[in-house]
């Protein structure tokens, strides 16, 4: 889990850079990590994360990839 995390965190840190550096929309996110505390073996979890879109163009989300 925490191999996910800082690998979504290291491309949301590039996604905005790389918007930021070209004037482009940004894509905003509340939180990028969230904790699961102790999760028993064979568990469902799940956590929504909130998606902002920030600047004067439309965001186009292209592709999405779970960890």
């Amino acid at each position: 889990m925490k191999k996910f995390t800082q690998i979504l965190g290291l491309t949301l840190c590039w996604l905005v850079l790389s918007a930021a550096a070209q004037g482009a929309p940004r894509l905003i996110i509340d939180s990028a990590d969230f904790n699961f505390g102790f999760v028993p073996q064979n568990s469902k979890i799940s956590h929504i994360f909130w998606l902002k879109s920030a600047g004067d163009d439309s965001l186009k989300i292209l592709k999405v990839v779970p960890g």
